[in-house]
């Protein structure tokens, strides 16, 4: 099976590559070749079972770019490649053009080479809860619309609408997936306006001082990168017959509160590594967060056998296996 990974040299991205490298399956699939795309350059993981690893420097809005990645016709891609959040609100331009540009031409490349050959591959998509936005129940269920605040939200909610159409039409196998808010996120802070829910314990953990912006009781949703990887990986086994026409979902998280993280965080390493979180509240940051939800039933993965974490304890221990001893 030959696999894409559009995004290949973010963090889910490159955890994504590895895993499948080392595998060598994907959903009981031998993998042929893997192609590695970002628009900054990818370390190559290492490789298995006669792998062919192809990795290239690309930008998926420039003309052509959508086209050429799908010649060889991938049966699974994965498209991960968008602006962060933070960055997406700061930069309309910036975050209309590759959250939404850059997957309209995706689709745009698959559709007219479906009609060329009937090529119909497999798309797992990377949505977000930012899809949603205030006023929301304190749970929000599979049926709930959306009502983003945010751009990068808006853009992800027009691109699940747009991956939906496609799907329906059979241009391609769509599956979205509605990821929680990653945490812990290793390596430096990048532009989410989530990240400080990964830095008030990434840096402590890591024996650095950091900030904590928003009040002890604003409450999250949340998935480590372990459940982020495993998420991806479960959603290629499942059939066009097994999700149908509503291939948006939300997944399975753990709704934590801030307070609820510093707790977790404490009884991991210790009381006095919480001495390394200084409070300094940002205006922008909470205004960004109150629009966001806290909590879902995400009963329709659950059902599809999607499962993420149980606790907070869990997903700190995830860091400290996975990513803590690579400093």
């Amino acid at each position: 099976m030959k696999t894409l990974i559009i995004g290949a040299g973010g963090m889910i991205g490159a955890k994504l590559a590895t895993r499948i490298a080392h595998d060598a399956q994907v959903a009981g699939h031998s993998i042929s070749t893997l192609s590695l795309i970002d628009i900054v350059p990818i370390a190559s993981p290492a490789t298995s079972n006669n792998i062919i690893l192809n990795t290239q420097v690309a930008d998926l809005t420039k003309p052509g770019i959508a086209d050429s990645l799908i010649n060889d016709e991938p049966d699974l891609i994965y498209h991960l490649a968008a602006v962060v959040s933070g960055e997406a609100e700061q930069n309309l331009e910036k975050g209309y053009l590759i959250n939404l540009d850059g997957t309209r031409a995706l689709l745009e490349a698959i559709r007219v080479q479906h009609i060329a050959t009937g090529y119909t591959p497999k798309l797992i998509f990377a949505s977000s809860i930012a899809v949603y936005g205030a006023p929301f129940p304190e749970v929000i269920d599979d049926d709930f619309h959306l009502t983003p605040q945010t751009s990068y939200g808006t853009q992800k909610a027009i691109c699940e609408l747009l991956l939906a159409d496609y799907n329906r039409r059979g241009f391609l196998q769509g599956i979205g997936l509605r990821l929680p808010t990653i945490c812990i996120r290793p390596g430096l802070p990048n532009k989410a306006a989530s990240g400080f829910f990964s830095g008030i314990l990434r840096e402590p953990l890591n024996g650095e001082s950091t900030v904590l912006p928003v009040d002890d009781s604003v409450k999250h949703w949340f998935a480590s990168p372990r459940a982020a990887i495993n998420f991806l990986l479960h959603a290629a086994s499942l059939s066009r017959e097994t999700i149908g026409l509503r291939c948006n979902m939300n997944l399975p998280g753990l709704c934590t509160t801030v307070a609820e993280e510093l707790e977790a965080l404490e009884r991991v390493a210790g009381s006095d590594i919480l001495k390394l979180i200084r409070r300094e509240p940002d205006a922008a940051i909470r205004s960004i967060v109150a629009g966001w939800p806290e909590s879902f039933t995400a009963t329709r993965a659950k059902g599809l056998g999607f499962e993420g974490e149980h606790s907070f304890d869990d997903i700190i221990k995830v860091y400290l296996e996975d990513d803590l001893p690579s400093r």
